[in-house]
């Protein structure tokens, strides 16, 4: 059987698994992400990761003869290019991503968007698996999302497909006001929905208790006012772009994932609520399901995108 290597590269961890054609993780391995040391150094790190899982396949007797790659960023998946990128990886905007790491590896590779490569990973193996459309949506500490169709992501025309944390939210305005967005924007539903948005929301609101956004899930299941009020505002802005994006889409099904689709019930209920009051009459019936694979879907992803798009080697077994 053909195994290649899937890479989760993000602004804290780098994760890769070596994947086998059917998509199962035969094993896998982390680093940290030195992401304010520079591109230099992330690319070194994310090698050095690669070569020690090429080394421990070759002990197993596995031939590894490609590299698929999630990346976190914008990511020009026709030249493993990223084209911009958030401070999160200081330098990353402009690196060949998928160029460097096979010059470092000798693995030919392909990128793409990380959160692409989650909705991939899902609607190969995970929640959509089967399914001809899947909208996924990423809920944590960035609210992003990507939409597979018949097995491939739509990145589109700037590769910038996804961003669905930046529309307009009618629950990121307050006093008359929009919310500041992490993009330099405001009004975005990532100014509400993500984690830092609903622990700030939580200050705001006078809740001085919880250390982080996790506090604010268990302060909110034990009937804090200023948590539980954070917690379903963010949800009701999450819910209203699911079921907004729904209508625009009409997905067969809708994955969620991230941190916050995990938060509870009280996080998830008032989500698919608004999601529902959103949709059309004939979108009644639309599953709103959390995500399955958990850490590995983008390694799963990004191992998918290598399977499907760099030809096996001579040697290897497709």
């Amino acid at each position: 059987m053909r195994h290649v290597l899937g890479l989760d590269l993000g602004g804290t961890k780098t994760a890769g698994g070596i994947v086998d054609a059917g998509g199962n993780v035969v094993f896998s391995a982390e680093v940290p992400t030195p992401s304010q040391a520079g591109a230099v150094k992330v690319l070194q790190a994310a090698a050095g990761l690669i070569r020690s899982l090429q080394a421990e396949a070759e002990s197993r007797g596995l031939q590894v003869d490609s590299l698929g790659i999630g990346s976190a960023g914008v990511i020009d998946s026709a030249r493993g290019v990223v084209l911009s990128a958030t401070d999160s990886i200081r330098g990353w905007a402009g690196t060949a991503l998928a160029a460097e790491l096979t010059v470092r590896t000798g693995l030919p590779a392909t990128a793409l968007n990380d959160v692409h490569a989650h909705a991939l990973g899902e609607s190969w193996l995970g929640a959509g698996a089967g399914v001809p459309s899947v909208l996924f949506m990423g809920m944590g500490t960035g609210v992003g999302g990507s939409y597979v169709l018949d097995g491939q992501p739509l990145e589109g025309a700037s590769f910038a497909a996804g961003h669905t944390g930046h529309l307009a939210s009618p629950f990121a305005v307050e006093a008359g006001q929009p919310l500041p967005c992490s993009c330099g924007g405001f009004g975005h539903v990532e100014a509400v929905a993500s984690g830092p948005g609903i622990f700030a929301l939580y200050t705001r609101l006078g809740g001085s208790t919880a250390a982080d956004t996790r506090g604010v899930y268990s302060l909110a299941a034990g009937g804090d006012p200023a948590a539980a009020e954070a917690l379903r505002r963010g949800a009701a802005a999450a819910g209203s772009a699911i079921g907004g994006l729904s209508n625009v889409l009409d997905p067969h099904i809708v994955v969620v994932g991230g941190g916050l689709a995990f938060a509870g019930p009280l996080w998830w209920m008032e989500m698919e609520a608004q999601a529902r009051a959103e949709l059309l009459p004939p979108l009644a019936g639309l599953k709103i399901v959390p995500a399955q694979l958990g850490a590995t879907a983008a390694i799963r992803g990004a191992a998918r995108r290598a399977l499907t798009l760099i030809p096996a080697t001579e040697g290897s077994h497709a």
